[in-house]
């Protein structure tokens, strides 16, 4: 975060539970609302980069998330991550779906089971995850939920149907929340993030070709990093976004 970056006073002491928040965009988020003093609190799978990032912020903050590991597919582990860290931290007032798995599939290799399976890990958290901590934000009258969609499908990417087709239904998932839970204060947006160059992305993904698509097709001459989504998740989480709901918020540079 530079110097110029905004602050948030309304995060400070607020708990914050983000899925998937050991690593990638994840671990960016994580960072940026332990910097304002939330109480943090994250899910992973990823053990060993969750627990350094632990240590990291912790070193660099002096307000150490509270890490649980958890496979985001076992509901029954997610209802109880959020009840530990209810029980260790307080209410949850902000929740930050963000854990997904952009795995690439061509058509012919989908089977009913890997279906389902990309339905577990990039759809069916999210509303668990929702309907887990919705009873801590009714009782404060007040919360924010983060869901993350993506722009693959706005783009009409393929080689992923059934990433791309989790995706869109955020969207839907995102705006049927809003209209349920406003009544209460609870405001629920979709973060679009756009080719975000994550250690994974630039692993997997990243070709010099595709790099000179990217740049020729935003708008933007800039690649858009982990930091630039955690500003925007920063502000819908705090009470600077108190009249956004049922929205998406795309940060791609203007790629779409």
């Amino acid at each position: 975060m530079s110097e110029s970056s905004a602050t948030y006073p309304s995060l400070r002491n607020r708990v914050v539970f983000i899925t998937g928040g050991g690593s990638g965009i994840g671990a960016a988020l994580s960072q940026a609302f332990a910097r304002h003093g939330a109480k943090v609190a994250f899910v992973d799978i990823a053990l060993d980069e969750s627990r350094a990032l632990v240590d990291s912020i912790a070193a660099t903050t002096g307000n150490a998330p509270l890490f649980l590991p958890c496979d985001i597919r076992d509901i029954t582990a997610l209802r109880k991550a959020v009840d530990e860290i209810r029980a260790k931290l307080g209410p949850i007032e902000v929740l930050v779906n963000n854990a997904a798995n952009d795995e690439r599939h061509p058509i012919e290799n989908v089977t009913p089971e890997y279906w389902d399976n990309r339905m577990e890990v990039n759809l069916r958290p999210m509303f668990f995850a929702v309907q887990a901590v919705i009873p801590d934000m009714r009782a404060k009258r007040q919360g924010s939920i983060v869901n993350f969609g993506s722009v693959s499908w706005k783009k009409a990417q393929g080689g992923m149907p059934a990433y791309t087709a989790a995706k869109a239904a955020i969207h839907g998932l995102t705006r049927g929340l809003a209209r349920d839970l406003g009544g209460d204060n609870i405001r629920v947006n979709t973060l679009v993030p756009g080719w975000v160059m994550t250690q994974r992305q630039l692993s997997l993904w990243l070709t010099p070709e595709a790099d000179a698509a990217r740049a020729r097709e935003q708008c933007l001459p800039l690649r858009v990093l982990p930091e630039h989504i955690a500003a925007m998740a920063l502000f819908l989480a705090a009470d600077d976004s108190v009249a956004c709901s049922a929205q998406e918020f795309i940060v791609d540079g203007g790629w779409t």
